[in-house]
């Protein structure tokens, strides 16, 4: 077997640059909107990503990071759950390295894109998300990573969300943010607002 054929039993290069996702299908980064994923494969990719690059005190997952800017953002909970849903597929870069690599924003942007359409959210999401994810990351800081790494907060009229980092395990994660969103998504069904799927 060649290295090429061996390779694609995790990441597929010979259609485009694919990963294959948990429910087994794949995710081509070339083609993000023809992908064929799930809430459930959004899920497991955020529950089982650590924020802060694993820099934070315990494991803190991306999936409860967006329970909690869920619900703070009033009246955009469904759009803030999925905030960050793109990371399920890339990864959480930090912000630093991030702002190096411009190809990168470039792909996140088309796979947050898709993952908003697919679910019937517009785009870009509403300010308040993230003046809700703003809030969110300065309380959880406090909390979670050494003291002064909310130094940026200085002079601003950020105020921290009263929330509590509870460093949710994977499993335990994955299966409220599964529950959060269909409660969510049967909510705008109800309200006509969508026909998420």
């Amino acid at each position: 077997m060649s290295w090429k054929k061996s390779a694609m039993v995790a990441v597929k290069v010979e259609v485009g640059p694919s990963i294959m996702l948990h429910s087994g299908a794949w995710f081509d980064f070339a083609s993000p909107h023809t992908s064929d994923f799930t809430a459930e494969d959004i899920a497991h990719g955020l529950a089982h990503i650590c924020r802060y690059s694993g820099q934070c005190s315990r494991f803190y997952s991306v999936a409860e990071h967006s329970l909690l800017v869920s619900d703070v953002a009033e009246g955009f909970e469904f759009e803030a759950l999925l905030h960050d849903a793109a990371e399920a597929f890339i990864g959480d870069i930090t912000r630093p390295l991030k702002q190096m690599l411009p190809d990168f924003k470039r792909i996140e942007v088309a796979v947050q894109d898709a993952v908003l359409k697919r679910f019937g959210i517009a785009s870009p999401l509403p300010t308040q998300i993230k003046e809700a994810d703003l809030r969110v990351l300065a309380a959880e800081q406090r909390q979670i990573m050494p003291p002064g790494t909310d130094g940026w907060l200085a002079g601003l009229t950020i105020q921290p969300a009263p929330i509590v980092v509870r460093h949710l395990q994977p499993e335990t994660a994955k299966r409220m943010w599964l529950d959060r969103f269909e409660i969510l998504r049967r909510e705008r069904i109800v309200k006509g607002q969508s026909q998420v799927r």
